[in-house]
Protein backbone atom coordinates (compact mmCIF):
# COMPACT_ATOMS: atom_id res chain seq x y z
CA UNK A 1 0.00 0.00 0.00
CA UNK A 2 1.40 3.14 -0.89
CA UNK A 3 1.63 5.31 2.17
CA UNK A 4 0.22 8.55 -0.05
CA UNK A 5 -3.10 7.03 0.11
CA UNK A 6 -3.17 6.17 3.46
CA UNK A 7 -4.85 8.39 5.79
CA UNK A 8 -5.36 6.49 9.12
CA UNK A 9 -6.22 8.79 12.20
CA UNK A 10 -5.86 7.66 15.25
CA UNK A 11 -7.22 9.49 18.79
CA UNK A 12 -6.12 8.47 22.13
CA UNK A 13 -7.94 9.67 25.13
CA UNK A 14 -6.12 8.39 28.29
CA UNK A 15 -8.29 9.52 30.84
CA UNK A 16 -6.10 6.95 33.46
CA UNK A 17 -2.60 7.97 35.53
CA UNK A 18 -0.69 6.21 33.38
CA UNK A 19 2.74 6.12 31.78
CA UNK A 20 1.99 4.11 28.17
CA UNK A 21 3.42 4.59 25.20
CA UNK A 22 0.32 6.15 23.51
CA UNK A 23 2.34 6.49 19.73
CA UNK A 24 3.07 2.74 20.26
CA UNK A 25 -0.50 1.71 20.46
CA UNK A 26 -1.17 4.15 17.51
CA UNK A 27 1.67 2.51 15.68
CA UNK A 28 -0.16 -0.76 16.53
CA UNK A 29 -3.63 0.34 15.29
CA UNK A 30 -2.01 1.58 11.90
CA UNK A 31 -0.44 -1.65 11.78
CA UNK A 32 -3.62 -3.44 12.48
CA UNK A 33 -5.74 -1.28 10.04
CA UNK A 34 -2.95 -1.93 7.21
CA UNK A 35 -2.97 -5.41 7.69
CA UNK A 36 -6.72 -5.53 6.61
CA UNK A 37 -6.53 -3.33 3.79
CA UNK A 38 -8.00 -0.18 4.97
CA UNK A 39 -5.96 3.11 4.11
CA UNK A 40 -8.45 5.82 4.83
CA UNK A 41 -9.84 5.56 8.68
CA UNK A 42 -10.62 7.13 11.96
CA UNK A 43 -9.82 5.58 15.44
CA UNK A 44 -10.56 6.85 18.52
CA UNK A 45 -9.60 4.67 21.32
CA UNK A 46 -10.34 5.67 25.16
CA UNK A 47 -8.61 3.95 28.16
CA UNK A 48 -10.96 4.06 31.49
CA UNK A 49 -10.96 2.64 34.42
CA UNK A 50 -13.89 0.13 35.81
CA UNK A 51 -16.40 2.78 36.39
CA UNK A 52 -16.31 4.20 33.24
CA UNK A 53 -16.34 0.96 31.15
CA UNK A 54 -18.94 -0.36 32.95
CA UNK A 55 -21.44 3.21 32.51
CA UNK A 56 -20.72 2.09 28.75
CA UNK A 57 -21.31 -1.38 28.90
CA UNK A 58 -24.53 -1.09 30.70
CA UNK A 59 -25.80 1.83 28.18
CA UNK A 60 -24.73 0.42 24.59
CA UNK A 61 -25.10 -4.00 25.33
CA UNK A 62 -27.15 -3.83 28.56
CA UNK A 63 -24.12 -5.81 30.41
CA UNK A 64 -23.93 -5.03 34.17
CA UNK A 65 -20.31 -4.47 35.51
CA UNK A 66 -16.79 -3.45 33.79
CA UNK A 67 -15.41 -5.53 31.00
CA UNK A 68 -11.94 -5.29 29.21
CA UNK A 69 -12.84 -3.65 25.87
CA UNK A 70 -15.81 -2.57 23.76
CA UNK A 71 -15.37 -1.85 20.30
CA UNK A 72 -17.86 0.10 17.75
CA UNK A 73 -17.84 0.14 13.92
CA UNK A 74 -19.76 3.31 13.50
CA UNK A 75 -18.70 3.35 9.09
CA UNK A 76 -21.39 3.56 6.85
CA UNK A 77 -21.24 0.09 5.82
CA UNK A 78 -18.21 -2.49 5.40
CA UNK A 79 -17.50 -1.57 2.15
CA UNK A 80 -16.95 2.50 3.79
CA UNK A 81 -14.67 4.95 1.69
CA UNK A 82 -13.41 5.70 5.15
CA UNK A 83 -13.78 3.44 8.33
CA UNK A 84 -14.49 5.10 11.65
CA UNK A 85 -14.22 3.03 15.20
CA UNK A 86 -14.35 3.56 18.59
CA UNK A 87 -12.96 1.20 20.93
CA UNK A 88 -13.00 1.72 24.78
CA UNK A 89 -10.13 -0.25 26.85
CA UNK A 90 -9.98 -0.58 30.81
CA UNK A 91 -6.82 0.20 32.54
CA UNK A 92 -8.04 -1.59 35.19
CA UNK A 93 -9.00 -4.36 34.18
CA UNK A 94 -5.66 -4.59 31.93
CA UNK A 95 -3.60 -4.63 35.21
CA UNK A 96 -5.52 -7.25 37.00
CA UNK A 97 -4.99 -9.71 33.90
CA UNK A 98 -1.25 -8.61 33.07
CA UNK A 99 -0.95 -9.91 36.82
CA UNK A 100 -2.62 -13.33 35.82
CA UNK A 101 -0.45 -14.21 32.59
CA UNK A 102 2.18 -12.54 33.88
CA UNK A 103 3.33 -9.51 31.70
CA UNK A 104 3.09 -5.72 31.56
CA UNK A 105 0.04 -3.90 31.81
CA UNK A 106 0.93 -1.75 28.65
CA UNK A 107 1.21 -5.15 26.62
CA UNK A 108 -2.61 -6.11 27.99
CA UNK A 109 -4.35 -2.91 26.50
CA UNK A 110 -2.10 -3.56 23.31
CA UNK A 111 -4.04 -6.89 23.09
CA UNK A 112 -7.08 -5.27 24.13
CA UNK A 113 -6.68 -2.66 21.29
CA UNK A 114 -6.06 -5.25 18.84
CA UNK A 115 -9.05 -7.44 19.82
CA UNK A 116 -11.62 -4.23 19.37
CA UNK A 117 -10.32 -3.84 15.73
CA UNK A 118 -10.20 -7.47 15.10
CA UNK A 119 -14.01 -7.68 15.85
CA UNK A 120 -14.42 -4.42 13.74
CA UNK A 121 -12.75 -6.55 10.75
CA UNK A 122 -15.69 -9.21 11.37
CA UNK A 123 -13.79 -11.68 13.78
CA UNK A 124 -15.84 -12.93 16.43
CA UNK A 125 -14.97 -15.01 19.04
CA UNK A 126 -18.27 -16.57 20.73
CA UNK A 127 -17.73 -20.32 19.33
CA UNK A 128 -14.39 -22.11 20.02
CA UNK A 129 -13.25 -22.18 16.34
CA UNK A 130 -13.57 -18.01 15.76
CA UNK A 131 -12.10 -17.87 19.32
CA UNK A 132 -8.86 -19.75 18.55
CA UNK A 133 -8.71 -18.03 14.81
CA UNK A 134 -9.09 -14.89 16.90
CA UNK A 135 -6.18 -15.10 19.14
CA UNK A 136 -4.22 -16.63 17.09
CA UNK A 137 -3.94 -13.73 14.55
CA UNK A 138 -4.14 -11.32 18.07
CA UNK A 139 -0.65 -13.17 19.19
CA UNK A 140 1.02 -12.62 15.50
CA UNK A 141 -0.26 -9.35 15.44
CA UNK A 142 1.47 -8.54 18.83
CA UNK A 143 4.39 -10.51 18.23
CA UNK A 144 4.77 -8.53 15.28
CA UNK A 145 4.73 -5.51 17.02
CA UNK A 146 6.97 -6.35 19.47
CA UNK A 147 4.81 -7.24 22.51
CA UNK A 148 5.08 -11.03 22.12
CA UNK A 149 2.10 -13.69 22.88
CA UNK A 150 -0.26 -11.83 25.08
CA UNK A 151 -3.11 -13.89 25.08
CA UNK A 152 -1.73 -17.18 24.74
CA UNK A 153 0.46 -17.15 27.85
CA UNK A 154 -0.86 -19.52 30.51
Amino acid sequence: MDSDECDIRIDIDCQVENSFDLDRYRSLAESVCNRFSVSKAAVSIAIVNDEAIAVINKQFLDHTGPTDVISFDLSDDDEAAERNFEIVINADQAARQAAERPHDTEAELALYITHGLLHNFGYDDHEEEDYKKMHKIEDEILTQQGYGIIFGKP
